[in-house]
Parts: C-alpha cells; sequence; structure tokens
C-alpha cells in the first residue's frame, strides 16, 4: 500500500540535513513510500541536489515551502498562532486535510502537540495526547507511555494513556488483553505519590484493561508487562537513562576489548554475538513515537536522532498509515468506558 508522509524537514537538533538524509533512507527501504518534505525549499532542493538521486526517488520527494520554523526553544503557546506559516504547521495540515497519511517531526514536542491538536483533534474522552514508543526487553519489546509530552498529569490522564496504549497494543501487535502496569517507586500499595495511587485505583478498577501492579524501574525491560504507563517527565528521564546507559554499555565493551592483543582477539571471536547484542540494545531502531490520543497519526522522532534513526521514525509512521492505527483508535476508543 503506497502512502505519502509530511515530513518537518526544518526540526530537530540537526535540522534539514538529517531530516533530508533520513528520509532518503526510508525511501531507500520503502518501495511504497512517498514523502512531502516541509520547510526552505530552496535549501531542501540544494541538500537533495547532493544526494544525486535517481528519477525514480526524486518522482517520489515533494516539496512544500514553508517561510518560518519554529524553535526547540520556542514556548509552545507562542507559536501555535504566531508561526503558522511554519513547517510544524503546514506538515500537520497536509495531514487534516487527507492530502498525507501521517506526519514525522523531530521538532519542539509541546509545538507538535498544540499543533496536532489545534488541526487534527482529540480522541473522544481524552484530554491529552501521549507519545508512546517500543522498547526492548527481555522477551521481545514493550510499550512505554507517556515519554515527554505531558510533563504535569493527573491521575484521570494516565487512566487514559493505558486506555489509548492499551488499544494500541490490541491493534499493533494483536494482543487481546495486553499487560499493563504503572511505574512507580515500589510494589507495595502504600509507595508512590497521590497522583499513581489514585491512578493505580482507577486503572484497577477500569473493566477493560488487564492491569498488573506496580512496576519499578528496574522491571521496565523484563517484558512481564505489554505496556508501562507514567507521567511524561518520568518516561522521558527513564527513557533517555537507559539510552545513556546501552551507549555507556556499548563503549566500555569496546574499550575492555582493546587494552591487549589476547582481548582484541577474543572480540574477533565474539564479534557476531556483539553485532547481535548492539542491534538488540541500539536506541535507534526504536527511535520514533507515537502521539496517541490525536484524530491522526503523528510521529515524534528523537530531536538527537541521525539521520538513520530519523528513518526509523518515518517508517514507523508509514507502518502506522498502513494500520489505519488512528481510525482503529477513533472506533474503539468509542467503545470504552473512560471513568
Amino acid at each position: 500500500m503506497q502512502v505519502n508522509l509530511a515530513i518537518d524537514a526544518m526540526g530537530g537538533d540537526s535540522g534539514p540535513r538529517t531530516n533530508v538524509a533520513g528520509a532518503i533512507l526510508a525511501l531507500a527501504q520503502d518501495p511504497l513510500l512517498k514523502v512531502t518534505l516541509v520547510g526552505d525549499k530552496p535549501l531542501l532542493q540544494s541538500l537533495l541536489s547532493q544526494h544525486h538521486l535517481t528519477g525514480e526517488f526524486a518522482s517520489r520527494i515533494s516539496l512544500l515551502h514553508s517561510s518560518d520554523a519554529i524553535a526547540m526553544q520556542d514556548a509552545p503557546a507562542s507559536v501555535l498562532r504566531s508561526k503558522k506559516k511554519s513547517s510544524i504547521h503546514l506538515a500537520v495540515q497536509l495531514v487534516a486535510a487527507g492530502q498525507c497519511q501521517a506526519c514525522v517531526s523531530a521538532g519542539n514536542t509541546g509545538a507538535l502537540m498544540l499543533i496536532g491538536r489545534h488541526y487534527l483533534g482529540m480522541q473522544p474522552g481524552i484530554e491529552r495526547p501521549a507519545i508512546s514508543t517500543a522498547i526492548p526487553t527481555r522477551k521481545g519489546h514493550s510499550y512505554l507511555l507517556d515519554l515527554g509530552a505531558n510533563v504535569d498529569c493527573q491521575a484521570e490522564h494516565l487512566l487514559q494513556f493505558a486506555l489509548m496504549g492499551s488499544v494500541m497494543v490490541q491493534c499493533v501487535d494483536g494482543l487481546a488483553h495486553p499487560r499493563v502496569g504503572l511505574l512507580n517507586v515500589g510494589r507495595e500499595a502504600i509507595k508512590g505519590n497521590a497522583q499513581v495511587k489514585l491512578a493505580a485505583h482507577l486503572i484497577a478498577q477500569n473493566p477493560q484493561l488487564n492491569y498488573i501492579g506496580y512496576l519499578e524501574g528496574d522491571e521496565i525491560f523484563q517484558g512481564d508487562v505489554d505496556l508501562v504507563v507514567c507521567d511524561g517527565f518520568v518516561g522521558n528521564v527513564a527513557l533517555k537513562t537507559s539510552e545513556g546507559l546501552a551507549r555507556f554499555l556499548s563503549e566500555q565493551i569496546q574499550g575492555l576489548f582493546a587494552k591487549s592483543i589476547y582481548s582484541r582477539l577474543v572480540s574477533l571471536m565474539a564479534r557476531p554475538v556483539l553485532k547481535q547484542l548492539k542491534q538488540q540494545m541500539d536506541p535507534v531502531r526504536y527511535n520514533g513515537g507515537s502521539l496517541l490520543g490525536l484524530k491522526g497519526s503523528v510521529v515524534k522522532s528523537h530531536g538527537n536522532a541521525d539521520a538513520r534513526g530519523f528513518s526509523y521514525a518515518i517508517l514507523r509512521a508509514a507502518t502506522e498509515a498502513r494500520q489505519g492505527l488512528s481510525a482503529r483508535l477513533l472506533e474503539q476508543m468509542q467503545r470504552l468506558d473512560l471513568h
């Protein structure tokens, strides 16, 4: 199935050069993918010319000029109406108009969330979008949300996150009753703040959820639950801490193997295993978080993603578009009890 994705080419720490390169990598991996790059058209044309694309590639890339861009440090509320010609605004509008099936951006998370809400609207009964992504576990993968869209949440929001995430896992992984865990500082009922305790009560009382209970930080990667729920502050810290730890361990292992001739010989023998381990732990493979709760598909890439990481976010958006995830979420959420 052919899909056309709107790409905010101006967002992220590295900007257009990385985003254009990532889009080209995604096109190379998905022959039925088309992209509309939104940004400074002369700049994008210059960057594309550096890649010496064939006619087949070039025919799958469209450009939409934007005269403005939203910076990472811009206050989200200020850009909702003041930068309507920015790349994020125009990219999300393409989805709202049905010209593209999903939007991908590595830009300002808060701005992307507010602009998405403005043009696409919210799913029934959902007050805030939540960013969700897959994470590697000992048993395959799980999903974690929220990852930063909402740093201050009420217990009712965590319930909504659990319901949205559960429906997403049902749609994407085909699990009838996804196991839901609530991230906390302990497993005991007395642990946690008032918000988490109330959220646990609401989630446990909801008949649509297969609630397992509290989950501690060291259990996130065990794979005993299919969905880990937390507020955006905690989720963002947990995700970035794990990514930093993965890089640290990889560097330490490489350093140990380089210490002597003997260790270098051992590393040659262990190379296939080390390569597999690196692939499993590589956070780039899981780049791209869905903004669940919107009436449309929007995927947020890490702001510091390289071209390969950005391509993974694009491919995730293409998968969601083909699955009709947003429409399936809307259908399922209309049936659920959100109270």
